[in-house]
């Protein structure tokens, strides 16, 4: 088997390689993590405790055969961790990082191949006899066979509301996960957002501006849901519903029978019903045609997202409580304008009354989540990439099209022999990709599948010399 080359150094490349180091033997597994610490990414890189996991202790690890590591790893720092707790974000950062050490000695003490690139990955080219050739940095160049994209976000684009003017100011933070850099004290903060994102940007200025008026707006209004203190009994018609939705064709009777599910057991949690269907999510997306896939983003994404994608209990009592003492305040408008300098002048456009009025702040950050638009996106890779047909923007803006195992689509519609993808680049044909339990699903299918091929090239060049 040829080299392969892993690009992103957050959990996802983290994953691929470590999946990697363990099954595939016979060439070189590269990683190429770029400057930022490996492993981390933006999800696990924060220092700030109050930005919790939104997934249970007992359900988080970064591969596939995990079992109590995680909690153990917490429980060394923290004292006794139950599987219960949603734990700080920085903690599993820290064990992505162990974990990864531990595969990387084993693979070291065997003797097996690898070698992890600080740079990052500015050039793809296809070869004409197959494989790809890498340039990382200015003029070096890695030949590999396989090559699996692990991007991870990308940068956030600035809302096209905003002036130049309000950019250059140094008021408008783009990115929410860096405001222990700022100094001065800000009166009043906006977030514009109210995703999880969200969450960890006002509860990070709420503890850092302890005086501050916090104000977080988007189009609906509506801050993430909680999750229940601990594990809730599971649906007992589950299955039923997961077979009928996927019998359903639009995204109007799926709406239809979750809601009639949740209305026919009273006695059973919402929530139980949204995480039963985790399983099936990829293949309802899957199934929907791009229209209804619009329709899906356009009318339903909103309350899909607060709904599946939940606080953990500790961050909502902090929010709750910032709301009691007066210091929060949450608007469903619209921000058509962000103009001036400090303080920012932000012109919205309620929901509710379709009122246009204006408010100062001293700080706004924009916390409006993932974005995965490729095409729009200043990624110096991913576009070169979509330039030379190697890839194809997703017709959504979720990343780009891809077959269901992975494997990249180029510009003729033909797979990309060897180019795979993992993470939030799938999410326009997965649309869950993002989480943990996904990919390190993901990540050792992508290994066994490489081993597998190697594995099959090894015993056809030994039955032609036995021949």
């Amino acid at each position: 088997m040829a080299d392969i080359a892993v690009i992103g150094g957050g959990a996802a490349g983290a994953a691929a390689f470590g999946e990697l180091l363990a099954q595939c033997h016979d060439g070189t597994v590269h990683w190429i993590v770029g400057p930022e610490a490996p492993g981390r990414g933006v999800a696990y890189a924060t220092r700030d405790d109050r930005h919790l996991l939104n997934v249970r202790a007992s359900s988080m690890g970064i591969f596939l055969e995990q079992g109590e590591e995680f909690i153990q790893h917490a429980s060394r720092q923290l004292g006794q961790v139950k599987g219960t707790d949603f734990l700080p974000r920085r903690l599993f950062g820290d064990f992505i990082q162990a974990q990864v050490g531990a595969r990387i000695d084993a693979a070291r003490k065997a003797g097996h191949s690898f070698r992890i690139h600080p740079e990052s990955a500015r050039e793809l080219l296809g070869r004409p006899g197959g494989g790809y050739a890498v340039r990382i940095d200015a003029d070096r160049w890695l030949e590999v066979s396989h090559i699996v994209l692990a991007v991870g976000a990308l940068a956030q684009r600035p809302l096209r509301t905003v002036s130049p003017a309000a950019l250059s100011s140094g008021a408008y933070e783009l990115d929410p996960w860096r405001l222990d850099r700022r100094v001065k004290a800000p009166r009043r903060v906006l977030v514009i957002g109210t995703g999880l994102t969200a969450v960890d940007a006002l509860l990070s200025a709420s503890m850092q501006w302890p005086n501050a008026e916090l104000v977080a707006v988007s189009r609906h209004g509506l801050l993430p849901c909680t999750h229940a203190p601990l594990p809730l009994a599971s649906y007992p018609q589950q299955e039923q519903l997961n077979q009928a939705l996927l019998a359903c064709d639009g995204v109007a009777p799926m709406v239809r029978l979750v809601r009639k599910a949740m209305e026919d057991v009273p006695d059973v949690d919402w929530r139980s019903v949204i995480d039963g269907m985790r399983p099936i999510n990829a293949l309802l997306w899957q199934q929907l045609s791009n229209d209804q896939r619009r329709q899906f983003l356009r009318h339903a994404r909103w309350i899909w997202e607060a709904s599946r994608h939940r606080m953990a209990p500790a961050s909502g009592q902090l929010i709750h409580q910032l709301q009691e003492e007066g210091r929060l305040q949450v608007h469903a408008a619209r921000v058509l304008e962000v103009e001036g300098a400090a303080p920012l002048q932000v012109t919205l456009r309620e929901r509710a009354t379709q009122l246009v009025s204006t408010l100062e702040a001293d700080l706004a950050i924009q916390a409006t989540g993932l974005d995965t638009a490729v095409a729009y996106g200043a990624h110096d890779l991913l576009s070169q990439l979509l330039r030379d047909g190697l890839a194809v923007a997703d017709p959504l803006q979720l990343g780009v099209l891809a077959r269901a195992d992975g494997q990249l689509l180029g510009e003729s519609g033909e797979p990309q022999g060897g180019l795979y993808a993992i993470g939030s680049l799938l999410r326009g044909n997965l649309w869950e990709c993002t989480a943990m339990p996904e990919i390190r699903i993901a990540a050792h299918r992508l290994a066994a599948r490489f081993s597998e091929r190697g594995a099959a090239a090894r015993e056809s060049v030994g039955d032609g010399h036995s021949g």
